[in-house]
């Protein structure tokens, strides 16, 4: 029987980064057809972590994707895999650290576990091996890795919840905020490429934020209080502009939980 899926919520922000990363990577196999032997050659993956993240995925969701403690933490085994494993890791942390850093608590980290510590020189040829698309993912986000290593191209909906795009807007009128204040409200909308209709919207004071795009996509997602408005469901492509509310690390992260590919526009 599968596991049951974790909320986000459990996780923590270290954990969500990690899963994500590695959606980010098996994206094209999820989402395009591309093979998980192409992943595990362009990467430099072994096939069975591959094959082992695909299938935690389907299973859970983006907590599916957290690295799981070993039944057999703490014993004495000399795996050179896990040590370049914990270089990479620690070469893909945010802020980046310089070679010498990583060398020293990695250093440390095998003296504890009884691995072989690899000398300065085998870390800093596993650091520069590192796939410069990977690199690019893990230092500046999902934007930076799509602008530079992925082709982005409009595409046309051939059907309801195909696709939905967002923006935000001040409106052209001033009315009172809650201070009694005269001031113009901003509008966010998500519109439904295909039908043309709009799916959620919210009215604010505040300029946009990642708080105000995640309400209006939740309204959008869930069944309206109106019967008259049928619009809901989860959109396979959430098509957005390169503003920071819509690239957020929490966007990203309830996008791949949900099953949802956010395109962003140039």
């Amino acid at each position: 029987m599968a596991k049951a899926p974790a909320p986000l919520t459990s996780l923590s922000e270290e954990q969500r980064a990690e899963a994500y990363t590695r959606f980010e990577l098996l994206r094209p196999v999820l989402e395009e057809g591309v093979s998980q032997a192409q992943i595990v050659r362009t990467h430099q993956l072994s096939k069975s972590a591959v094959q082992r993240w695909v299938k935690r995925y389907r299973e859970q969701g983006l907590a599916g994707l957290v690295t799981t403690e070993r039944k057999d933490k703490g014993k004495s085994r000399t795996l050179p895999d896990q040590a370049i494993t914990l270089v990479e890791g620690l070469a893909l942390q945010t802020p980046p650290r310089s070679a010498a850093a990583i060398h020293r608590q990695v250093v440390e980290i095998a003296t504890k576990q009884g691995w072989k510590p690899p000398n300065y020189e085998r870390v800093r040829l596993i650091i520069k091996s590192i796939d410069p698309a990977f690199v690019t993912l893990a230092h500046q986000g999902a934007a930076a890795y799509r602008e530079e290593f992925d082709l982005l191209y409009r595409r046309e909906a051939t059907h309801a919840n195909a696709m939905w795009q967002a923006d935000h807007t001040p409106l052209d009128m001033m009315l009172l905020d809650e201070e009694g204040k005269p001031a113009k409200p901003y509008l966010t909308a998500i519109e439904d490429d295909f039908s043309r209709l709009i799916v959620g919207y919210r009215l604010s004071f505040q300029t946009a934020t990642a708080l105000t795009t995640a309400l209006t996509l939740r309204q959008a997602i869930w069944r309206k209080d109106d019967p008259r408005w049928s619009a809901c469901g989860i959109p396979s492509v959430f098509y957005t502009d390169h503003g920071s509310d819509f690239t957020s690390k929490h966007m990203e992260q309830v996008a791949a939980d949900i099953g949802m590919e956010l395109v962003f526009s140039k």
